[in-house]
């Protein structure tokens, strides 16, 4: 029986503020074992449970993970329907737990593409959770780096065609604050899953000094040890920010 995974001193002494996570690899786990896609999917919803609870038990802050892309509306209807299904399951099944976690919700995207009941679902999730003080797990829902940075462009025009903000006083932090993610301190490490080497569109302007840990583990086997293994080698590496 192999041993309860642990982190080591070092690690705890050192641990990332925020993680996100790109989860990637439910449809090339259920092809290999001749599942449709969906079922890679709903195996892929008790790797995010196990991850949600380990983040808040170690003393993670923030967990953002890419549940949902701009692009993925493009895939099949039946799929998109039944990813839809699952997380109105999900935000209305896990809701006790998450409570019992201290966990609060916040989501961030397009939120007004996703279907209605999905959205009246996730707000009744994120009412219940918004007194939690623990986790604050942000889920990317109908989301696009692009999209969001068109977005904040477009805000940030609007207040200079009002006169309310001067172009020379637009700087790192005024383009910050027009983002989704401006309540939340960026991203300290990145983890994607199923060995593939890019982001996807995801926190484009966030991720620029988070440090990447890609594992060939898919999605929903990512467990545990693999968060923790992702962790260490975070805990290995000396952040210098463009500096020496």
């Amino acid at each position: 029986m192999s041993a309860e995974p642990k982190l080591s001193p070092a690690a705890l002494a050192n641990l990332p503020t925020h993680v996100a996570i790109i989860m990637d690899g439910n449809g090339r786990w259920a092809k290999q074992r001749g599942y449709p896609r969906v079922e890679g999917h709903r195996i892929g919803v008790e790797s995010v449970r196990v991850i949600v609870r380990e983040a808040g038990n170690v003393g993670i802050k923030y967990l953002t993970l890419y549940a949902f892309s701009v692009e993925n509306w493009n895939r099949p209807k039946d799929e998109v329907d039944t990813l839809m299904k699952y997380l109105a399951r999900f935000l209305k099944g896990e809701t006790a737990e998450l409570n019992r976690q201290n966990v609060r919700l916040e989501a961030i995207g397009q939120i007004w593409r996703l279907p209605e009941a999905v959205q009246e679902q996730l707000a009744k999730t994120q009412a219940t959770l918004a007194k939690n003080n623990g986790l604050t797990l942000i889920l990317a829902l109908s989301y696009g780096g692009r999209t969001e940075l068109i977005e904040a462009t477009r805000a940030i025009a609007d207040k200079v065609k009002a006169g309310t903000l001067d172009p020379a006083e637009i700087n790192e932090r005024v383009v910050s604050e027009h983002l989704y993610t401006r309540h939340w301190p960026d991203p300290d490490l990145m983890i994607r899953t199923s060995g593939e080497m890019r982001i996807s569109n995801f926190l484009l302007w966030q991720l620029s000094y988070a440090e990447f840990v890609i594992t060939q583990t898919l999605w929903p086997e990512f467990r545990k040890a693999n968060l923790y293994e992702a962790i260490e080698e975070y805990a290995r590496r000396h952040r210098r920010f463009g500096g020496l």
